[in-house]
């Protein structure tokens, strides 16, 4: 939201919604607006960078011990322009870099501590603040190779070999750039980052919390509103209108998003379909009837915090005051499932393998059909950090199952259940949900109150 990659989106959400006028006019909000969903006040851009310039200079107090740890004499974190690097704005001030190839470095100097240096195109008073960066910027082929032989690093972290985008971010031919700058003894020393990268972006910091809170609860509100009457009017409204209306919403609050909104519609009599094995998102021009099941997956970017949200709502029949019984003991199924793997299996220290096999033997036992895909979030949506996941079993991926639950993270609990429903015959209902939470030594505790019953729309 305010870098580079952050304004173009934004300016690209916002020309995508304005490119069919027509269609985001053709159903407009009919209903009064659910009472409790008024969105939080947010910070201006200015103040958002002013506070995210705090948070920084508190994770760069962090770098020195981690950079020791994983046994790291110098990380080195690149810029492109065109192709901004998703750890950019997260280890330099979150502001926009315009320069070719802008490098940031951090050097372990033994006795002096942490050194930082960033070769960038421009100079900038900001980046002064943090690192050394001269009025009069020098070519990197000539810094690079000076840094190295002033500190002889012995191993270089570099964003490489990992398995997730922002841990293997850098360019093939920045790569060869810096092998070229800085020598081939220098980059014999070249290792992946990539243990490093996922420490530091999984280390939440105190200070981020409220903000985080700030996000979720404008996540809440315009999730909540989606799933009423003010914007659904059964046997009208469709899949997509609802879709363009959170579009709209995100433009009007000058947030982003990291993932579209989508929308699934389960309805008696209608065999749902799936995708690898979850309930499969429904096409825009499906319209949203009485009686319908209606599930929401959506979150948003606020701060550089990510967020990632699911709930459901049922459209009433006339007639109906309330949803089944058949669907709300579906709804607590799936509550059964939250708590099992928040208050009962998750302690920090404990394996994803461990939290994940202690939750599912439970659902076991209470003859609960569950999936868990639960996964770190915070600085990316999809975070780095410890996942517990079924399909990390289905994979034989050990190093994912070996990741142990670290102390105060966030994560999105992200989980379903699949109940035979009797009031439509015993057709199966997945009741698939998603929230927040922050691990405590007694578990996941959730950001707001989690969803306990559906979301009725009249």
């Amino acid at each position: 939201m305010i870098s580079n990659r952050a304004v173009c989106a934004i300016l690209l959400c916002l020309i995508a919604v304005g490119a069919a006028p027509a269609e985001a006019q053709r159903v407009r909000p009919a209903g009064k607006r659910v009472p409790g969903t008024e969105s939080p006040a947010l910070l201006s851009w200015s103040e958002q960078i002013r506070v995210r310039e705090d948070w920084l200079r508190k994770r760069h107090g962090m770098v020195l011990e981690l950079m020791r740890r994983h046994k790291v004499e110098m990380w080195v974190v690149v810029n492109e322009e065109f192709h901004d690097d998703p750890l950019t704005e997260y280890v330099a001030p979150p502001r926009p870099y315009a320069g070719g190839r802008d490098l940031f470095l951090f050097l372990d100097a033994g006795e002096k501590g942490l050194r930082k240096v960033a070769i960038a195109g421009y100079a900038e008073e900001n980046l002064k603040v943090f690192f050394e960066a001269p009025d009069e910027p020098r070519p990197a082929r000539e810094v690079l190779p000076a840094l190295y032989e002033q500190h002889k690093p012995q191993r270089i972290a570099l964003s490489i070999g990992g398995d997730r985008g922002v841990t293997r971010s850098l360019t093939h031919s920045t790569y060869e750039f810096l092998v070229s700058a800085l020598g081939s003894e220098a980059a014999a020393r070249f290792v992946p980052a990539a243990d490093l990268i996922e420490e530091y972006l999984d280390t939440r910091i105190p200070d981020e919390f409220e903000h985080y809170i700030v996000a979720v609860r404008l996540t809440q509100a315009l999730a909540r509103r989606s799933l009423s009457s003010e914007v659904i009017t059964p046997g009208k409204t469709t899949v997509g209108d609802v879709r363009r209306w959170l579009f709209d919403q995100l433009g009007a609050h000058g947030v982003r998003t990291w993932f579209q909104p989508d929308l699934r519609v389960q309805r008696r009599g209608a065999a749902p379909a799936t995708s690898r094995g979850f309930l499969a998102v429904s096409e825009e021009s499906v319209v949203i009837q009485p009686g319908d099941v209606v599930h929401l997956d959506f979150g948003l970017i606020y701060m550089g915090l990510h967020t990632d949200w699911q709930k459901n709502a049922y459209v009433l029949r006339p007639g109906e005051s309330d949803a089944p019984p058949g669907l709300k003991k579906a709804l607590r199924n799936t509550m059964e499932l939250q708590d099992a793997l928040m208050m009962r299996a998750s302690r920090p220290g404990r394996t994803a393998a461990e939290v994940y096999k202690l939750a599912m033997e439970e659902m076991a036992q209470k003859g609960i059909t569950a999936q868990i895909y639960s996964h770190p979030v915070g600085n990316q949506g999809h975070g780095l950090g410890a996942s517990i996941d079924f399909r990390s079993a289905q994979r034989g991926n050990t190093t994912a199952q070996a990741k142990k639950l670290r102390l105060g993270s966030y994560i999105s609990i992200e989980l379903n259940t699949r109940s035979a429903v009797p009031e439509w015959d015993g057709q199966k209902v997945f009741v698939m949900m998603e929230d927040v939470a922050y691990l405590t030594e007694d578990g996941w505790k959730f950001f707001l109150p989690r969803q306990e019953q559906f979301y009725l729309i009249r």
